[in-house]
């Protein structure tokens, strides 16, 4: 492996520097040879441009010295644009750097637990590296539409959400003493992407497009990116679709297990790839990775199609690599299908029956059932409608930005010593367009009596992020929710940053009048703030999901 690590390491560094080079090869000379005079305010002017677009980030110290090196020599900057560009690069050639440290350590290190964990991160840090290339790929395509700078924005939030994920994962496995190295470097990448976001999303820019997120008309009941294919596909039943593989426990299938059809999909595609799944138990632990792209997993319901499994942090794995079924490929939609996890209400802590970290991605009748972090909704742009999602603490909790659609929330009777939360969203950057949003669903129990039921703004883990953001729009809300609504992790940090919004809700527990009284928590009144969290505009769902065949409302 170290072999293979080496090769592919050098190959992405030399990509790096032959784009780099081009990068700066479009950008002109200028330095007056003439007079040092002029030489030094053309310095002084690039400076100034620099600590004016560096000024606007998280990390203007880190932007500065990031970006000043390439501009010593008498370049200008044609376009400001390239600043972003470069920007991009700096954080792709850290991620090298990254992917470097953590192969080696996951390859000299005889700690199995801690090895599990620093695993994650190769996984994360060569997701980030591609997800950094295609946000250099679209930069480089001249302007920007509306869609492309909505997938950057998707990209650049996955990559910094990647690398807390990893910086977390090692600190839940060890002291992160002698991971102190690779930290650093995560951290680095981190910072480079977060800057890249904020350049990009700045906006009191006048040369970064301000351009409006498309709001265009629902197809047939589904938004415009789920194509007219897709649509046939989603409203018909198993028994009604060509598949092109059939998956059967009892061998009357092209295949007996869903990992071995997942396996046989062709990498990268651009067509739909259907996999038939019939009724029956699949004990096993999927995984869709990043090449994997356009799978539509089908089964016989919610009830009859069964993926099963029993991971948890209690017996080694990192939350991460708990889940049931993970999925990281572009495009991926499930239908009429159930992804559970059955390690046990207190004793097992974390464990995970779905992870999503593919962008564009539809869940479509499904059920994901578990205990604590039963719906690990990780990173990228996410679609749920009419699903039903059972767990206990934190049941729904990741850093994407996703919309739950006309489906059913419902808690499972929590342990002893645990008090139940819905979500549990970790939104860590202000410029991260991340969140979840929860649209005309139902909450409820089949418990009672029961009413310890909270919707809490904190994550699974050691602190709530600053930024955390979740929204129940003209929902249903049972007897269950605690009348304060929602519970601050630690004292009163947070409370002011993140967002929380009620709209319209109806039901016994939608009364606002004894809720939590903090800056972050807003009882939206105005349909044009509740309109940002719609499908139309927090997910750019007309972008992409018409061709899925998903039915969805756009709007509120």
């Amino acid at each position: 492996m170290a072999k293979c690590v080496t090769v592919i390491s050098v190959a992405s560094i030399v990509l790096v520097a032959m784009i780099m080079c081009a990068v700066i090869g479009v950008i002109p000379l200028s330095r007056s040879r003439e007079g040092n005079v002029a030489a030094q305010e053309l310095e002084d002017a690039i400076e100034i441009e620099i600590e004016n677009v560096c000024s606007r980030t998280l990390y203007p110290e880190a932007c500065r010295v990031s970006l000043s090196p390439y501009f010593t020599n008498g370049l200008t900057v044609q376009e400001k644009k390239q600043l972003l560009h470069i920007a991009v690069m700096v954080a792709m050639k850290e991620a090298n750097r990254a992917f470097v440290l953590a192969s080696d350590f996951f390859n000299q290190t005889h700690d199995r637990t801690v090895q599990s964990a620093v695993g994650d991160c190769v996984e994360l840090i060569d997701i980030t590296k591609d997800q950094l290339g295609s946000s250099f790929s679209l930069l480089k395509q001249g302007e920007m539409r509306a869609e492309q700078r909505s997938e950057i924005k998707a990209l650049l939030s996955a990559a910094i959400t990647n690398m807390e994920t990893c910086h977390d994962g090692i600190l839940e496995k060890s002291d992160g003493k002698s991971e102190a190295r690779l930290l650093k470097s995560v951290e680095r990448v981190k910072v480079f992407a977060s800057n890249c976001l904020a350049i990009l999303v700045d906006t009191n820019s006048n040369w970064v497009e301000k351009l409006a997120l498309p709001s265009e008309p629902v197809k047939e009941g589904f938004p415009w990116w789920v194509s007219a294919t897709d649509r046939r596909l989603l409203r018909g039943s198993a028994n009604d679709i060509n598949a092109d593989v059939v998956v059967a426990a009892d061998g009357s299938g092209n295949f007996t297990t869903i990992t071995e059809a997942i396996n046989a999909a062709p990498v990268k595609s651009s067509k739909r790839y259907v996999i038939k799944v019939r009724q029956g138990t699949y004990q096993e632990y999927i995984q869709v990775g990043k090449t994997q792209t356009n799978i539509l997993l089908i089964g016989e319901g919610m009830d009859s199609t069964i993926v099963t499994g029993s991971k948890n942090v209690i017996d080694g794995s990192t939350t991460f690599n708990s889940a049931t079924f993970a999925v990281v490929g572009k495009g991926f939609m499930a239908q009429d299908i159930a992804f559970v996890n059955t390690a046990g209400q207190t004793s097992k802590r974390q464990a995970v029956a779905l992870r999503v970290g593919s962008d564009q991605s539809v869940f479509y009748r499904c059920k994901i059932v578990g205990y604590q972090d039963t719906l690990y909704t990780h990173s990228l742009r996410q679609f749920y409608s009419e699903c039903l999602i059972s767990g206990t603490v934190d049941f729904i909790f990741g850093n994407s930005a996703v919309v739950f659609q006309s489906c059913t929330l419902l808690p499972r009777k929590p342990g002893q010593s645990q008090q139940n939360a819905i979500t549990a969203q970790g939104r860590t950057d202000p410029n991260q367009e991340t969140g979840i949003s929860i649209h005309n669903c139902t909450n409820h129990s089949r418990f009672r009596p029961y009413s310890c039921y909270k919707l809490i703004p904190n994550i699974p883990g050691e602190t709530m992020e600053e930024y955390s953001r979740t929204v129940y729009m003209q929902s249903y809300l049972g007897d269950v929710i605690n009348p304060a609504g929602w519970l601050a992790w630690s004292a009163d940090f947070a409370l002011s940053t993140l967002y929380y919004g009620e709209y319209m809700n109806a039901g016994p527990g939608a009364g606002t009048q004894n809720r939590v009284n903090w800056g972050g928590f807003h009882i939206i009144t105005s349909s044009q703030e509740a309109i940002n969290f719609t499908v139309a505009e927090f997910i750019q769902g007309n972008d992409w999901l018409p061709s899925t065949g998903v039915q969805y409302i756009d709007g509120l």
